[in-house]
This record gives C-alpha cells, sequence and structure tokens, in this order.
C-alpha cells in the first residue's frame, strides 16, 4: 500500500540492525506505546531511523506498529519478522514466520525458524517438512543436513539420523561439522563404537576446535579412556593454554567427577548446529546472518554458554556494547565462562562512560579473589584508559608480581611424579600477541571468541585489515609457514594458526599532538610457560620474565611515563624490547621518548625507523617518524613522513594536525591552513581544538632556541 515499504531490500533493516540484543520485557512495552502514536509512514520511518540508531527494541516495534495498518504488505512482513528476530524475541518472530511461509512458501530463515520450534516441542517430523521446503545453497544445505539428522534421532531413528548427516557434501570443513555431529549423534544413540570412529575422525579433522576436544574428552573419559581423554585436552592446551572450559573439563576427569555430555538431547543437538554456524558466520563477517542463528541457538538453548559469550562478543565488534553486556550476564552462574563475562562486561562498562561502575566491579571481582590475573590487567587497562596513570601503573605491577612466584615455582625442582598443576584462572579468551624472532613469520594462534577483525584490530591495529589477514592466509606463503591455507567461508577454530604479515605487533591508540602513540589494552596471559633456567644462573634466583609477558611491561612502562616516573618507565620499556625485540609498539614509544626528551637521538631514530620497516602501512608509526623529525627541525623530512601517514589515515585528526605544521615551517602556508582546517573538521580531541583554531587565525610562533634539536645539543654537549 505504501510506496516507500516496497524499496529496500528484505535483509537491509537486518543489517541496520546486526547489534541488536533481546530487549527487556518493559522496554518493549515502552516502544510499542510510542509506535501506537504514529502513523504508517511515521512508524516506518521511525524504524528505519532505529534502526540506523541500532535500537533493536524500538525499531522492531514500530516495524510490527506499521505492519499492524498494513498487514498485507509482503516486504513489510519480512522485514519485521527478521527484525523481531534479530531483537530475541522468539516467541513473536515464530509468529510473524507462520505469516511469512504463507505468502512466501521457500523462504528460508522463516522455514529454518519454524523447524527450530518444532525441534523444541519435539515435534520432529514437523521440523523435517519445515527443512525440506527452505531454499537451497551451501549454507542451507549445512544447516538443513545437520538438523534433519538430530530430527531423526528425536524419532528414534539413529540409522536414518547418521544417513541425513552423511549426505552433507560441500566445503572441506563440512566434513568437521558432519563427524562430529555423527559422534554426538551416535553416543546419544548408544553407538559407542561409531561415536568413537567419528569424534576420532572429527579430532583428526580439527583438534584444535574446543568444542570437538571438549565433546571428545568427555566421552573418552565415559567410556574409560581417561588417559586419551587427557592427552585431548592437553594437546589442545598447547594452542589455547588455560582456556577455562578446558580446564574445568580436565579438572572434572581428573577427579573423576561426574561429567555431562556436551548435548543431552535433539534440541540441544539442533543448537549446538545453530551455535557452531553462528559462530562461524560472525568470524567471516556475516554478522547480519550470525545474529540469526545464534538468537535461534538460544531460543533452544537460552543459557547455552557459548552461543551466549559469542552473541556478546559479537556486540563487541559491532560496538554495541549494553547489548553486549544484556547478553554476558545472561551466562549461567555454574559456567567456567561466567567470570570471563564478568569482566568484559566490565570493560563495556567503560567503553560506556559509566568508568567508576566498571572499576567497581573490578576491585569487587579482585577483592573475592586477590590472584585473579585477569580482572587485575582489565582494571590497569581501564585505569590507564582513563589516564589515570600512577594508579594504572600500580595495578600492573600486581599482575606482574602474580606471575613472578609461579615463574620461581615453575624453574623450582620437581619432585619425579608431580602432581598435575592447576593453571591460573584466565580471562574472557582475548588475541595474543606472540613475539617471532627475527628469522620466524609471524603466527597468532585462535582463541575463543576471536574473529579475522579481532585479530585485525588487536595485531594490526585496525580490524578493517581483516580483508588483508584473510588474503594473507590465502596464499601460497600461508600453506608453507602454517601447513595450510585459508578457505572462503571456512570457522576460524580454537589453536587455529593465522599467519600475520611479518612481525605484525598491536598499533597504538591514537595519538595527540606532541605525544608518542599508545598501546592497546595488555593482554595477561597468566603464568606462562618459562624457558629452562640457564645453566649458569644461581640456585634459588627466580628466572627472568617470561617473553609472553612483555605487553605487561609495556603498558605498565607507558603507565609509568605517562605519570612522570621516566626512571622506571625507561627500565619497563627496555625489558619489554627485551622480551619481544621485534615489536613495532615498543621501539616507537621507546624511540619516540629519547627524541622527545633530547637524548639517546641516533639510537631513538634507529628505533623509530625499525618500526616504521616493520609495519610499513601503519599509520600511527609512520607519524611518530614525522613528528620525530619536525620535533628535531628536520621540516623537510617531517613533510615526507607525516604525508605519507595521512595517505594512510586521511581521517585522523591528529595526522593532519602534525602535517599543518610541517607545512607551516617548510613555508607552504595556504597548504598548511587547509590541514588545519581539516583536522577541525575531523572532531579533535576538545583540548585540541582552541590549539587547532588559534593556528587557523595566527599561525605558528616563530621558532625558539628551546626545541627539542636544542636541547638534545645542549644535553649531548653539541
Amino acid at each position: 500500500m505504501i510506496s516507500i515499504v516496497r524499496r529496500a531490500a528484505p535483509f537491509a533493516m537486518l543489517a541496520l540492525l546486526a547489534g541488536a540484543s533481546a530487549a527487556l520485557a518493559d522496554q518493549r512495552e515502552d516502544a510499542e506505546i510510542e509506535a501506537f502514536r504514529t502513523s504508517l509512514a511515521g512508524n516506518y520511518l521511525a524504524g528505519r531511523v532505529a534502526g540506523s540508531d541500532r535500537d533493536a527494541t524500538s525499531a522492531a516495534a514500530y516495524f510490527r506498529a506499521a505492519l499492524r495498518d498494513d498487514p498485507r504488505n509482503p516486504e513489510l512482513l519480512e522485514r519485521t519478522f527478521l527484525l523481531t528476530l534479530a531483537e530475541g524475541d522468539g516467541d513473536g518472530a515464530m509468529r510473524l514466520a507462520e505469516r511469512v511461509v504463507a505468502t512466501d512458501p521457500s523462504n528460508r530463515i522463516a522455514r529454518l525458524a519454524l523447524a527450530a520450534r518444532a525441534l523444541r516441542t519435539h515435534n520432529y517430523s514437523s521440523a523435517r517438512h519445515h527443512l525440506s521446503q527452505g531454499g537451497k545453497g551451501p549454507l542451507a544445505d549445512l544447516t538443513v543436513q545437520l538438523l534433519t539428522g538430530w530430527s531423526w534421532l528425536g524419532s528414534d531413528n539413529k540409522a536414518k539420523a547418521l544417513e541425513a548427516v552423511d549426505k552433507l557434501q560441500g566445503a572441506d570443513f563440512f566434513g568437521t561439522f558432519r563427524d562430529y555431529h555423527a559422534g554426538l549423534i551416535a553416543d546419544l544413540g548408544g553407538d559407542k563404537a561409531e561415536a568413537t570412529k567419528r569424534l576420532n575422525a572429527a579430532l583428526a579433522g580439527d583438534g584444535a576446535a574446543l568444542r570437538i576436544v571438549q565433546a571428545a574428552a568427555i566421552f573418552r573419559a565415559q567410556t574409560g579412556d581417561k588417559a586419551g581423554a587427557l592427552k585431548a585436552l592437553a594437546e589442545l592446551d598447547k594452542s589455547a593454554p588455560r582456556h577455562p572450559v578446558a580446564r574445568e573439563t580436565r579438572e572434572m576427569i581428573e577427579k573423576g567427577g561426574e561429567l555431562k555430555r556436551v548435548v543431552k538431547d535433539p534440541s540441544d543437538g539442533a543448537a549446538e548446529v545453530l551455535y557452531g554456524i553462528g559462530g562461524a558466520l560472525a568470524r567471516q563477517g556475516g554478522e547480519d546472518l550470525a545474529i540469526v542463528y545464534l538468537q535461534l541457538a538460544l531460543y533452544l538453548e537460552p543459557d547455552h554458554p557459548m552461543a551466549l559469550v559469542t552473541l556478546g562478543d559479537l556486540y563487541d565488534q559491532l560496538n554495541q556494547f549494553q547489548q553486549a553486556i544484556d547478553t554476558y550476564q545472561r551466562v549461567p552462574a555454574n559456567s567456567a565462562l561466567k567470570r570471563n563475562a564478568e569482566i568484559q562486561s566490565a570493560m563495556d562498562l567503560d567503553r560506556l562512560d559509566k568508568t567508576d561502575e566498571a572499576i567497581g566491579r573490578l576491585k569487587k571481582m579482585i577483592a573475592q579473589s586477590p590472584d585473579d590475573q585477569e580482572a587485575i590487567v582489565a582494571l590497569g587497562n581501564v585505569q590507564r584508559s582513563r589516564e589515570k596513570f600512577a594508579e594504572a601503573a600500580e595495578t600492573y605491577t600486581k599482575a606482574i608480581d602474580l606471575a613472578a612466584p609461579a615463574r620461581a615455582a615453575e624453574a623450582a625442582p620437581q619432585p619425579a611424579a608431580p602432581a598435575p598443576a592447576t593453571p591460573a584462572p584466565e580471562a574472557k579468551p582475548a588475541p595474543e600477541a606472540a613475539a617471532p624472532s627475527a628469522a620466524e613469520p609471524a603466527v597468532y594462534h585462535v582463541k575463543a571468541g576471536d574473529t579475522l577483525w579481532k585479530i585485525a584490530e588487536s595485531e594490526l591495529g585496525d580490524g578493517r585489515r581483516w580483508l588483508e589477514l584473510r588474503k594473507l592466509n590465502q596464499t601460497p606463503d600461508a600453506k608453507k609457514v602454517i601447513g595450510r591455507r585459508l578457505r572462503d567461508g571456512e570457522a576460524l577454530t580454537v589453536g587455529q594458526s593465522i599467519l600475520l604479515p611479518q612481525t605484525a605487533a598491536k598499533a597504538p591508540a591514537q595519538p595527540k599532538p606532541e605525544e608518542k602513540a599508545e598501546a592497546p589494552n595488555a593482554v595477561a596471559a597468566g603464568p606462562a610457560q618459562t624457558p629452562a633456567v640457564e645453566a649458569n644462573q644461581p640456585a634459588g634466583t627466580p628466572p627472568p620474565p617470561d617473553k609472553s609477558n612483555w605487553s605487561l611491561y609495556y603498558v605498565r612502562g607507558i603507565a609509568y611515563e605517562r605519570s612522570k616516573q621516566w626512571a622506571k618507565a625507561e627500565a619497563d620499556l627496555k625489558l619489554a624490547l627485551d622480551l619481544a625485540p621485534d615489536q613495532a609498539l615498543i621501539m616507537n614509544y621507546l624511540g619516540y621518548s629519547w627524541i622527545d626528551q633530547g637524548v639517546n637521538l641516533d639510537e631513538g631514530m634507529r628505533l623509530i625507523k625499525k618500526a616504521v620497516e616493520l609495519k610499513p602501512d601503519d599509520g600511527y608509526i609512520v607519524d611518530s617518524l614525522g613528528w620525530a623529525y619536525f620535533r628535531l627541525g628536520k621540516y623537510e623530512d617531517a613533510v615526507r613522513e607525516l604525508e605519507r601517514a595521512v595517505e594512510l589515515r586521511p581521517q585522523d585528526p591528529v595526522m593532519n594536525d602534525h602535517l599543518g605544521d610541517a607545512y607551516w615551517r617548510v613555508g607552504r602556508r595556504l597548504e598548511a591552513r587547509f590541514q588545519w582546517s581539516h583536522a577541525k573538521e575531523l572532531k579533535p580531541e576538545p583540548p585540541e581544538l582552541p590549539k587547532i583554531e588559534a593556528k587557523l587565525k595566527d599561525g605558528l610562533p616563530d621558532e625558539q632556541n628551546t626545541n627539542a634539536a636544542d636541547a638534545a645539543n645542549k644535553r649531548e654537549g653539541g
């Protein structure tokens, strides 16, 4: 009836609402009441605006109100269904799905939703009917065959269940899905021999996938193969050390405690299918559909901890922090992931500028568990991001001190038959930067919750470089270094190796004028594997800090430097560089600090230039080199590097401001004012805005004999 409703594709609004989360009932009611006050066109337009603002509750309510005024509009009906499903209102989505299939019988998502409802109510023949009616395609085939298998198990027909799963054909990684779910089905169906064969095949296909290892370990322990169970978990620990789920599973096996299967019935199995595919979609950039799959998984199993954490991680990735918090809060209290979810919730509160509440939560967690290194590091990161540098330094010191006793214990003589040690707790699995040697390619090992976006953001400094990562890992070089190429559509698995650009390091946060770029949040690795003690090291001497803890010393060094404790800062930065000699961030920060103070000029420039060599496409580090030249009065060199930095980061206000300053000093006054004007338009930090406006009015003041170059000459006797 209304033409504006027919112009957008059915999934357009779903894309706008990729960050939508399940809303509270009272929020829905408020939005519904408000929607009743608006006309059809007004509701539609209000829904579009709410969608662009990522307000899922209001958007879904406005579209439902519009649909009440135009109930026969198929495009509006489908759009409302997708929004309601993405919002997490499962029951409401099911009612709309019935209407969608009445007008579009092959609508894949509507049929999938109705199949999920049938599985939840144990109406397995109905589930198979809906699955058979949906559209076709690789993703549809993967979903349909696995869910059909679980429906046949629900109908007490294990043979047809395995037959349905075995019909699955497609990409190589389909085989891992097939073997994993066939193993689970065979186990629940009482066929231990078949379950053993299938789960072993799944392990062989991807022995670093957390859920496969967990399921196989539990099955082996339950069938009397305790050694085999612990072996699988030990292999996983090499690629994902101290993962809380793996740790909990291992402890239960060692203690002989009651072990629960990964899935307990066909409905759980269906939820596992939807969770697994949803997580894979999220990791490959398919956020819209990932939310649909994860919400359907939670419709079947509302307390699925892995689905909840994955959905929360996805909201974090989309910068939808309140939705992430709401989702993390739903993680069951008895889940091994609960503590990680609580830490991440606190970090998200800080991102929402609820810093006092975030700090309060983290301090409460630390008071309850004083040795919780992950919570301590998270607290330090919050304090540092809020420029409470002295407090952050003290907090990081506590985290570093926690690692020292563990290192000493590891270095101490061990009895002939030591009891298995319980690893330190680990926070929300986060990207951890290894420090590759100069002769080794940089390789990252995937952790739970990782996506190519997250890895690119943490290791390359910009999540938008995920496509670069994907392309690199599809080259012959990837196969040569890590033994395999990344396939299109492949799901990342815990422990999987990802090739990074040579000696990749995390990129600094946006620098301010006349300040160095800072590091991203430190990653606390917990007590890590310590190298063997040198043969000539005196007995009882604690071993040196572990290389994996370089980031802790680095961020503490930043905190010391920013709180004007340079002697301590310099010591930490040097130690961090010793532990990770190819980390460009450390070189950049230490080198610039020296130049900024007018000391160690040659070494400082060498470090910054080496950082640029390691990361030539990192605009922040290139900007540091240009600004270092500027501070030394080498303005032509500064212009050259700063122009390149702006090419790499054209929307960065700091870099444009720096380039304006350099242009002014070389007499290019018109271009200088243009760059300052552009910097002003790019919304710089509030303290910098009046400085830019002053330069636009009066230009830079004449040079004084107190710049960094002159100061350097005085200090070094020049």
